[in-house]
């Protein structure tokens, strides 16, 4: 160990990560406390990581995690996670982002303050690539002089933001590439709430429990989007077709637009969402190369719509997953003969069980030639009748005798 370059004990004991473990560590002789002082370039904070950060007053916990900073000279990646701890001060906070701004890349910050600390003002112009903040509040943000010129990743949960701030924001940051918005609370300017987001460079967007009348994303090369739990009137994505994968999670949307140019979109994945499927096939019909698509305990605008399978399979030659999961009806969507002739894996799913489930699984599996793998999914309750054990057992029956005819499909169950 004795032989081991600084720079090697400084990587090792950023692994740690944990500020107790590093500082315990960096005490086994002169040459790793060396290592920390000069070459650690990871260090974390967090109030879940040790019980004793909840027992100490936070005058005594700013006095450690400053000690602890003010010892090392090349941090890069800085998290401060004091998530259930009393407020803090505001002036050891600022005297921590203004010892590390030179060096540091990566800033994780969940403190709160008294006063508030403005960090957007403290971190910008700097060389700050990922920004994770969460509840702070952002106010008075201006793009022409608080400037992000390397920020590639930029999360917000919990935190207080107007719309037009959270817009400036991201004008100030020319490289983003990732944004998460996680229950942010937005102020808007004027009765209606319409949020409108433009970004050149953004790749990659997580939206979770944001509540909007309109939401406007224009981002030319976005290629992921994935919406949780929103609540929106209407959903605008102004692109040029780079989407490569679209997640819905139970949302709730009147008007769903993401661009006519969708000959990228390769993955689909839609669930706990109400949908009117011409309306929605409509939107990724264009989509030749998709290669996933999962609608799963989806509801139906109309309760005699179903997926069309000969339109997916006609419309989709490239799909190789197909995940479904609805009620099933009279009408199970097996109208056509066009095989699904790429589709290796195949994931069923039901909320209540019935002898229409079974046909609609042998159906499925006559359709998919080429099938590799097969996933039921369900759901069953603690407390059974007689009725719905006959008909589970039924089900299984009907499963291992359907499954003699596909020797060569693996079959997978899974109940919740």
């Amino acid at each position: 160990m004795e032989h081991l370059p600084v720079e090697v004990i400084g990587n090792i004991l950023s692994r740690l990560k944990a500020a107790r473990d590093v500082v315990i560590a960096s005490a086994t002789c002169k040459k790793w406390r060396e290592a920390w002082r000069n070459h650690l370039h990871t260090l974390s904070f967090n109030s879940n990581d040790w019980t004793v950060y909840h027992d100490l007053a936070p005058s005594r916990l700013e006095i450690l995690i400053t000690q602890t900073i003010f010892q090392t000279t090349a941090l890069q990646c800085l998290s401060i996670f004091m998530d259930d701890v009393d407020e803090f001060s505001a002036a050891p906070v600022i005297a921590w982002l203004m010892y590390t701004r030179d060096t540091l890349r990566q800033l994780h910050y969940n403190v709160r303050t008294t006063p508030n600390v403005n960090i957007i003002e403290k971190c910008s112009r700097q060389k700050l690539e990922v920004l994770s903040l969460a509840h702070n509040s952002v106010t008075g943000v201006e793009p022409s002089y608080q400037k992000f010129p390397c920020l590639k990743s930029l999360s917000l949960s919990y935190v207080s933001i107007s719309a037009l701030d959270l817009s400036l924001l991201l004008t100030a940051c020319p490289k983003l590439q990732n944004l998460t918005l996680i229950n942010p609370d937005i102020a808007m300017s004027d009765a209606q709430a319409i949020m409108e987001l433009n970004s050149s460079s953004l790749k990659d967007i997580y939206v979770e429990a944001v509540s909007l009348d309109k939401f406007i994303l224009e981002a030319d090369g976005i290629e992921n989007l994935h919406l949780k739990d929103c609540t929106l009137e209407a959903f605008e994505l102004i692109g040029k077709g780079s989407l490569r994968v679209l997640k819905i999670d139970d949302v709730s949307v009147l008007h769903l637009d993401i661009g006519e140019n969708t000959e990228n979109l390769q993955i689909v994945d839609v669930s706990s969402f109400t949908i009117m499927w011409p309306k929605f096939y409509n939107m990724i019909s264009k989509s030749s190369n998709l290669k996933r698509l999962r609608l799963w305990g989806v509801v139906f605008d109309d309760e005699d719509e179903v997926v069309d399978l000969e339109t997916v399979s006609v419309c989709f030659p490239r799909l190789s997953h197909l995940s479904l999961s609805y009620d099933l009806r009279d009408v199970c969507g097996l109208q056509g003969t066009s095989p699904l002739e790429n589709v290796v894996v195949l994931e069923l799913g039901w909320t209540i069980i019935s002898d229409l489930f079974s046909d609609w699984v042998a159906g499925l599996l006559e359709r998919c030639p080429n099938l590799k793998k097969l996933v039921i999914c369900g759901v069953v309750s603690e407390v059974k009748s007689s009725e719905e054990c006959q008909v589970l057992a039924s089900f299984t029956s009907s499963i291992v005798r359907l499954m003699r005819k596909y020797m060569r499909v693996e079959v997978q169950f899974e109940y919740e």
